[in-house]
């Protein structure tokens, strides 16, 4: 026996991570059998005990709030008010089975849909839908309101104290504290190595241990994909972002202190700060954030200076070409020229650690933001939390509603299509339920929503599971009541047993036994009530069946397909539109200054909403992929390799954008006059742009390769002759005829290495798909 539980110790253990399933589980199982005598012994009120009790299971056992108990508090008061109100509604929209169906398809459709905005409600989402399923799937009428309402107030008190005062959960954020890690592993690097620390070698390791356990966390935490609140989606954000910030660290190189970059050295410093004043932000975000914001204006006032001085670096230019102080080449741009070519190759040389300075510093510039953004989230009020409000410092509470609910009204959103299966499934359950006059509607709907899944061949898994467990369950029950017969106290005992094995059960066990023991649990329950015997499991077996074949349906109907395939097609209009804005952050740039149209700058503005609104719909079909049943046929870490891809290319559109945002007529930055930045000569505006296509074609291609529309495209090559174009076409952009460096000259060149670096991160990316034939082509394309 004692080797047996110690057996159940562990597997509860490894998987119930923190015991916050059984936490969830024991408090249900003190608190709906104390609330549901109350409402039937003491007040002998039947219909008020059985919203009592499933309130208690709705408010504790189907939610669980994090953060700190305060804020934990808050939300579950929250969760009370509405479901509440959720309890009347749905107790008047009972009395006619069209307004029934209606009522269910319009707000269960808002509930699932609520989590594009609002992080509480959509942490409770099933909770939100029990408490309408239940009043509106029990026909009533409005005397019936005051009782029902009666029972779920009393449970929703109840769980308030209960989250509080029954072995609450502990506050701690795993993923945080190893982003917190990381954060400091990649600062303590990039100090010891400007330093010259004789320990760097251990300190580069520590870095790189310290990122692959936030990966490996993150990897493995049981996220649930409409229950994370705006402050966690920004630190999972953190994990792709702290990842490129390694890759960019690692192309890098030392400045020592007698370098002519000195403006670089001082850019790795103060990334280095931003990164260190940023993680104890992270660890405590309700602290002052004011080093982080002085951290971040010194990071930005080192970036302009790093761009304002950037030409200094330049060698001098002598011979034929640019440096002639004429301004202009004496030779064509196409004609050879090969000591002029070997100067400008050496300028581009000259500007590759400031070109990695400034790439670290953007880099690490949007770390500090997005851990700003999570502190200021962190700091909202419930209520701010509850109406899905930003910040203060944030932009505006209806743009940001509006701008994250329109990146899922999108046909390939994960969130849209749970949303519209979800509520065309239960709205089906309820008319099935209504025509067929089934004994209990009720467990017609739950048996919907309990196996309604992402796709159809998972929800047909789940609702054969659904009905085995049910029927295990009832037969176990049959068993236990036939000694006991109409004697209602042996039941008493064995109600809270039966919910604590029934909250446990799914996380621990499986699926199935789970699904028997909440049978067994509702065949305890309705016994007590109304002492029917074997019948009340008989007749939940053909209701479930009835919400399980319905369930089933809407799957087939509306997503033949399963989470990995819809996150292959959130990764390709990733990937499209993350080039889409690369080539129009590039075409921005290859603009005049000065008289750069309108619609070019609308237009690069546009195409990063909708990156970023790809960005957000992959992020969210991620998680759906991470929280499905059943084992993934991908490696989780394959799939990280091209979320960090798609990561990367926004990033170096955004860098793109802003170099070139900055370039108003002059050169970098104010008090720069004297080098002035003037349009790209026709030559370097072809070259560049010729290049960015060249980059953007081919993750258009490998975009569609995922989606399965075509095989995975090769990798592309160094193209000399595209090297040889570039440089020969600098050499009408390096100097201005007073034989002053351009501004033009650098951002073009800076330009370029981005470019080049998306091409080398190019075979990181088709690796992955072609060991596990992740796309529907298999081998590279000619």
């Amino acid at each position: 026996m004692p080797a047996l539980l110690q057996r159940l110790r562990q597997r509860l253990t490894a998987r119930d991570h923190g015991l916050l399933v059984l936490r969830r589980a024991g408090r249900t199982a003190i608190v709906m059998p104390g609330t549901f005598a109350l409402c039937d012994q003491v007040i002998g009120n039947p219909e008020m005990a059985l919203f009592a009790a499933f309130g208690s299971f709705a408010m504790l056992m189907l939610v669980g709030f994090g953060g700190p108990m305060r804020q934990r508090t808050q939300a579950q008061a929250s969760l009370a008010v509405v479901s509440s109100l959720f309890v009347c509604l749905g107790t008047l929209a009972s009395q006619a089975a069209w307004l029934a169906c209606l009522a269910m398809a319009v707000l269960g459709f808002g509930v699932l849909l609520a989590g594009a905005v609002s992080s509480v409600l959509a942490g409770a989402s099933t909770s939100l839908l029990l408490s309408f399923i239940l009043p509106v799937s029990l026909p009533g009428t409005a005397s019936d309101v005051p009782d029902r309402l009666a029972g779920w107030g009393l449970a929703a008190v109840v769980g308030l104290f209960a989250i509080r005062l029954l072995w609450p959960e502990p506050a701690a954020d795993p993923l945080r504290g190893k982003a917190v890690g990381a954060c400091r592993a990649l600062a303590a690097r990039l100090r010891s190595e400007d330093e010259g620390s004789p320990d760097h070698q251990q300190v580069v390791r520590d870095a790189h241990r310290a990122l692959d356990e936030l990966q490996r966390q993150f990897l493995t935490t049981p996220y649930r994909p409409t229950g994370l609140s705006a402050s966690d989606r920004a630190v999972v954000r953190l994990v792709d972002e702290l990842n490129w910030a390694r890759r960019v660290i690692v192309h890098s190189l030392p400045i020592p202190d007698d370098s002519p970059n000195l403006a670089a050295r001082r850019a790795r410093i103060a990334a280095a700060n931003v990164l260190g004043h940023g993680a104890d932000l992270l660890a405590a975000p309700r602290t002052s954030p004011d080093a982080l914001h002085t951290a971040s204006a010194e990071l930005r006032a080192a970036l302009f200076t790093l761009e304002r001085d950037a030409a200094d670096v330049l060698p001098p230019l002598s011979g034929r070409g640019p440096g002639n102080g004429t301004g202009a080449s004496t030779v064509s741009p196409d004609e050879p020229d090969e000591p002029a070519d070997r100067q400008v190759t050496e300028v581009i040389d000259a500007l590759e650690p400031s070109f990695r300075a400034h790439e670290l510093a953007f880099v690490v510039g949007a770390i500090g933001d997005n851990i700003d953004a999570a502190a200021r989230a962190e700091r909202r009020t419930w209520v701010q939390r509850l109406l899905g409000r930003q910040a203060t410092g944030l932009p505006g509470t209806l743009s940001a509603a509006q701008e994250r609910v329109s990146a899922h009204v999108d046909p390939h959103s994960v969130w849209l299509h749970n949303s519209v299966r979800g509520a065309v499934g239960l709205a089906l359950a309820v008319l099935v339920a209504n025509l067929t006059d089934v004994q209990h509607a009720f467990w017609v709907v739950v048996g919907a929503l309990s196996v309604l899944r992402s796709n159809a061949l998972s929800t047909g898994q789940n609702a054969l599971r659904a009905v085995l467990g049910t029927l295990a369950g009832f037969a176990i029950g049959a068993l236990l009541l036939l000694p006991i017969g109409s004697d209602t106290t042996p039941l008493w005992f064995l109600l809270p047993v039966t919910i604590l094995v029934a909250g446990v059960a799914p996380a621990v066990i499986s699926f199935a036994a789970g699904q028997a023991a909440f049978t067994l649990e509702l065949v305890i329950l309705f016994n007590i009530l109304q002492p029917t015997g074997w019948r009340v499991g008989l007749v939940r077996i053909e209701d479930v069946a009835i919400g399980c074949g319905v369930s089933l349906v809407v799957g087939l109907l509306f997503w033949p397909r399963g989470a990995g395939a819809a996150l292959n097609t959130a990764l390709s209009q990733a990937y499209t539109a993350g080039s889409r804005y690369l080539a129009a952050a590039v075409e921005f740039g290859m603009r005049r200054p000065g008289s750069r149209p309108a619609s070019t700058a609308v237009e690069a503005k546009r195409q990063a909403v909708r990156a970023a609104s790809a960005a957000r719909r992959m992020d969210d079909a991620f998680r759906q992929y991470l929280t499905e049943r059943g084992a993934k046929t991908t490696p989780l870490a394959e799939f990280a390799v091209l979320i960090g891809g798609v990561i990367g290319l926004r990033l170096a559109a955004d860098t793109v954008l802003d170099l070139w945002e900055r370039d108003g007529g002059h050169a970098f930055g104010e008090g720069s006059a004297a080098r002035p930045t003037r349009p790209p000569h026709a030559q370097l505006r072809h070259t560049l742009l010729r290049r960015t296509w060249q980059v953007t074609d081919w993750y258009d291609d490998f975009a569609r390769s995922l989606d399965g529309e075509r095989p995975v495209p090769r990798s592309l090559d160094q193209d000399a002759d595209a090297e040889g174009a570039l440089v020969r076409a600098l050499r009408e952009d390096l100097r201005d005829k007073h034989g002053i460096a351009s501004a033009t000259a650098v951002r073009a060149i800076w330009t370029g290495d981005h470019l080049s670096a998306l091409r080398r991160n190019q075979p990181t990316l088709v690796q992955p798909v072609l060991t596990t034939g992740l796309a529907h082509g298999e081998r590279a394309s000619d």
